[in-house]
C-alpha cells in the first residue's frame, strides 16, 4: 500500500494565504460591480460601463450595463485587458480616449484598471460614452450661441447701466489718485471722494448711492451722511 505523505505545515499556511488572496479579489470585484451598476444607471441609454474580471480572460465580462457594444457577460477581455495581465506597470487610468461601437457610432472611454494587493490586475472598469447622441446637441448649442463675426471684437452697444459704469471708473480713478483701492481708502478719503461725486453729478441716477456703497465697503446710509457739508460756524460775539 503507496503512502501518501501528508501536507506539511508551511504548505498548509501556504494554501490559506492562497485562499484568503483568492477571496479578497473576489471581494474587490463584487464591489466593483455594484459601481459598474450604480454608474451605468445612471446614465441609461448614454454610456456603457463594463466590468471585466482579469482573472479569466476567455470570460471576462463581469458586468455590463446599457449594453450599448452588443457584448454579453462572459464575453472576452478586450485588448486593453490583455495588456494589462501582460504587464502591470500598465497605466490604471486610461482617460477620454476616442473609441468607436462595432457599428460605427464614435464613442469617448475611459478605462479604469482596479490592482490586488499584490499589485496584479484583476479587474478593470470601463466606461464607453455614445457622443453620437449629443453631437447633433452639441452643433444645435454651438449656432444658438453664435454671434456675427463682424462685431464679436468691438460690441455696437453695452447692456450695462451706462451711469452705473461711469460711475464705478470715476470711484477707481478718485481712489487711484491716493494710491489706493476705493474699500481701502481711510473714512475722510472716502468722505472727501462722495462729496466730490455729489457736486460732479453722479448721484442723479437713482442706484447711485447703492453702487458708490457697495464700492467703498460702506453702508448706503453712510454714503448719504457724507454728502452733507458742515455748515458754517456762525462768528463768535465781539469777533470783527
Amino acid at each position: 500500500m503507496d503512502h501518501v505523505a501528508e501536507p506539511t505545515e508551511q504548505g498548509r499556511c501556504a494554501d490559506a494565504a492562497e485562499i484568503a488572496a483568492a477571496g479578497a479579489d473576489e471581494h474587490f470585484i463584487r464591489e466593483a460591480e455594484k459601481i459598474a451598476v450604480a454608474l451605468g444607471r445612471m446614465f441609461p441609454g448614454l454610456c456603457e460601463v463594463v466590468l471585466h474580471d482579469l482573472r479569466d480572460p476567455q470570460h471576462a465580462i463581469r458586468a455590463i450595463e446599457n449594453n450599448l457594444s452588443g457584448r454579453r457577460v462572459g464575453d472576452s477581455a478586450t485588448e486593453l485587458g490583455l495588456a494589462r495581465i501582460a504587464d502591470p506597470q500598465y497605466p490604471s487610468v486610461l482617460q477620454n480616449y476616442p473609441n468607436r461601437f462595432p457599428d460605427g457610432r464614435p464613442a469617448k472611454s475611459t478605462s479604469i484598471g482596479i490592482k490586488n494587493a499584490a499589485g496584479e490586475y484583476i479587474a478593470a472598469l470601463c466606461l464607453n460614452l455614445d457622443v453620437s447622441v449629443l453631437s447633433p446637441v452639441t452643433l444645435a448649442l454651438a449656432n444658438l450661441v453664435a454671434t456675427d463675426t463682424e462685431h464679436r471684437d468691438q460690441p455696437l452697444e453695452s447692456l450695462r447701466n451706462r451711469n452705473a459704469r461711469e460711475l464705478r471708473q470715476a470711484v477707481e480713478a478718485r481712489a487711484a489718485e491716493r494710491a489706493g483701492t476705493p474699500r481701502s481708502l481711510s473714512r475722510e478719503d472716502k468722505k472727501t471722494l462722495v462729496q466730490q461725486l455729489h457736486t460732479d453729478g453722479y448721484f442723479d441716477s437713482r442706484d447711485a448711492a447703492q453702487t458708490i456703497a457697495d464700492l467703498l465697503g460702506v453702508s448706503r446710509a453712510t454714503v448719504y451722511n457724507y454728502t452733507r457739508r458742515p455748515s458754517a460756524t456762525p462768528p463768535s460775539e465781539g469777533s470783527s
